[in-house]
């Protein structure tokens, strides 16, 4: 990620977090991000680590949801922890032309990966690239556009 830190500290041992760069950022990002893209990023609660109401932080991975049919349809899905967060997410991507997941780490305590933090930046020509960091790897999508949804828990 360019401006959004989420970095593992051997000495915490622990994952150091900042998203102040990326927040200073939006405002200049902000008109060239697609139309969801822009309403998630900049959604107040987003980054609000000690909120449980729309935070991505501590967001448990369940779901990866890729079009068989070449429509460039992808969706993610995130269950909430259930310390933190009353509701689950799913993000539906539109005409993606890059996704990947790649894992970096080895944390093995863990049963499943939760989302440190994100960042959504526009590309050149339009779109946006979406790099989502978890506690065991990341998710890089580049698509036309993103839709966030929480979801009931239920």
């Amino acid at each position: 990620m360019r401006f959004v830190k989420a970095d593992w500290d051997p000495e915490v041992p622990g994952f150091r977090l900042d998203a102040h760069a990326y927040l200073a950022e939006l405002p200049r990002l902000r008109p060239a991000l697609p139309p969801g893209a822009r309403s998630f990023a900049t959604d107040p609660g987003h980054y609000d680590i000690g909120a449980a109401i729309r935070c991505v932080k501590d967001l448990e991975l369940t779901g990866v949801h890729l079009a068989t049919d070449k429509s460039g349809e992808l969706v993610l899905d995130f269950a909430p922890n259930r310390f933190k967060h009353d509701t689950g997410l799913r993000i539906s991507y539109s005409r993606v032309t890059h996704f990947s997941i790649d894992y970096e780490h080895a944390i093995d305590w863990m049963k499943v990966d939760t989302v440190l933090l994100d960042e959504i930046l526009p590309e050149e020509g339009g779109g946006c690239v979406h790099e989502i960091a978890l506690t065991d790897g990341s998710i890089t999508v580049r698509c036309e556009d993103l839709q966030a949804v929480w979801t009931d828990a239920n």
